[in-house]
């Protein structure tokens, strides 16, 4: 059985990470959407009811800034998870394809410089490509990577 796994085979998962996940499957529907903006709409009609007061604009302005501060958190939380998931996913297809360069499978560890100059590379080898090169003994050879210096453990 693999490590994080519960005995259903569902992956085991913190309760914000369940929550998380719930919030952004939930805030991309378009009912939210359609919710929301009705939610405004309302507001917007009490406006004349509200005398258009101080009050009654600081109701829509704390709530969407409320919820905007805890969404960025939220979806930063499934932007993380999902860009994990994927890294591991293209590290797995580049350590399992015969020809590889392995030094692509940890490149969000170099530092810009590094990752810059394999760019070039790959933007020159569809270059020839384009140009007619199909031979693979054309591709760059990689350089050096700079590694970016160990983060320092948080006191």
């Amino acid at each position: 059985m693999a490590s994080g796994s519960t005995r259903a085979g569902r992956p085991n998962q913190s309760p914000f990470t369940r929550f998380a996940q719930w919030v952004s499957v939930a805030a991309g529907k378009p009912a939210t959407f359609v919710g929301a903006a009705a939610l405004i709409l309302v507001w917007g009609l009490t406006g004349p009811f509200a005398g258009f007061g101080d009050t009654w604009q600081l109701i829509i302005n704390t709530s969407t800034t409320i919820i905007t501060f805890l969404m960025v958190f939220v979806i930063q939380n499934s932007q993380n998870r999902d860009t994990a998931a994927l890294h591991i996913k293209i590290d797995e297809l580049i350590a399992r394809t015969e020809g590889t360069r392995r030094v692509l499978l940890d490149l969000e560890e170099l530092d810009d410089t590094a990752l810059e100059t394999i760019r070039a590379e790959y933007e020159e080898l569809a270059r020839r490509e384009r140009e007619g090169a199909d031979d693979e003994e054309d591709a760059p050879e990689p350089k050096a990577p700079r590694r970016r210096a160990p983060r320092k453990p948080a006191p």
